[in-house]
């Protein structure tokens, strides 16, 4: 008799770059006495059709995608409702022989708010500072919970816009420059750019202008305090940076290929942190 294959997941991505997706997976398989694997699959543009369309022969049970491949999944797969709005998968699972796709940074950043800052959602207006794939799926995000307003703020004013039309009315393209006039009225800021990481310019916003019972979130995370959220804290905000995003976005492929819905603890976050800190 054949013993049972053990599952496996793989990250898909080209330049197969280090990833903290192993970590967290493997951290989780651990704790919750799993036998499975994850590893890290290379896969150049020309060989993803391929490789996708195998995944169950390759014997994989689903797969986590990142750059360049998160827009050519969603062609090869059949994507929900989160994938179709935000215009990218980053997770595939198969179902009923079916090879099925998400995007779960929709869960991951409302997730990580949820965990960080509770009654966050009780906040009218946000404000979102960038309008590319990330945007989308935080915008996706508040809409979901009931943000009444959202106002999108990027550097070039037609990509938020183009954004800001796809979303319906509750979402407001406005200019880089007009971000100091929405500050005050905006419970929720989230910063969706590159701006304040590691090796990128500074992002410019005063934090000093927005209400006392704000809350700030950064998808940055490295650094891990990034300077906005530096801000935020010395004036005794509530934040949400993005580590927590990262590590709430794995929960739902991990759930969906290993049968189990695993936790976002206090000791993987220190994993996480302690690998992030040594790279």
């Amino acid at each position: 008799m054949t013993a049972p294959k053990t599952p496996a997941a793989c990250l898909i991505g080209w330049p197969a770059a280090h990833s903290r997706s192993p970590l967290i997976h493997h951290y989780w398989l651990r704790t919750l006495g799993i036998e499975g694997g994850y590893v890290i699959e290379a896969v150049p543009p020309e060989d993803l059709r391929d490789f996708v369309l195998r995944l169950s022969l390759r014997g994989f049970v689903g797969a986590n995608v990142t750059i360049p491949h998160k827009e050519g999944v969603l062609a090869l797969s059949k994507p929900d409702a989160r994938a179709t709005a935000v215009g990218a998968a980053n997770t595939l699972w198969i179902e009923d022989g079916e090879l099925c796709s998400t995007n779960t940074d929709v869960e991951g950043f409302i997730g990580n708010l949820d965990a960080s800052a509770p009654g966050w959602d009780a906040a009218e207006e946000a404000l979102v500072l960038g309008a590319g794939g990330s945007a989308r799926a935080v915008v996706f995000g508040l809409r979901e919970r009931g943000i009444k307003r959202i106002h999108l703020a990027n550097r070039t004013i037609a990509r938020a816009a183009t954004l800001a039309t796809q979303f319906g009315p509750h979402v407001h393209a406005v200019t880089w420059d007009s971000i100091n006039e929405i500050l005050p009225r905006a419970k929720l800021l989230v910063n969706t750019t590159s701006l304040g990481m590691h090796g990128q310019p500074p992002l410019d916003v005063d934090v000093a202008r927005v209400p006392q019972d704000a809350v700030v979130a950064d998808l940055v995370y490295v650094p891990l305090v990034t300077p906005l959220l530096a801000q935020a804290q010395a004036r005794g905000l509530k934040t949400a940076d993005g580590l927590g995003m990262l590590l709430h976005q794995a929960v739902r492929g991990f759930e969906l290929w290993f049968g189990r819905r695993p936790q976002v603890t206090a000791e993987l976050r220190a994993l996480v942190e302690a690998d992030l800190t040594k790279s």
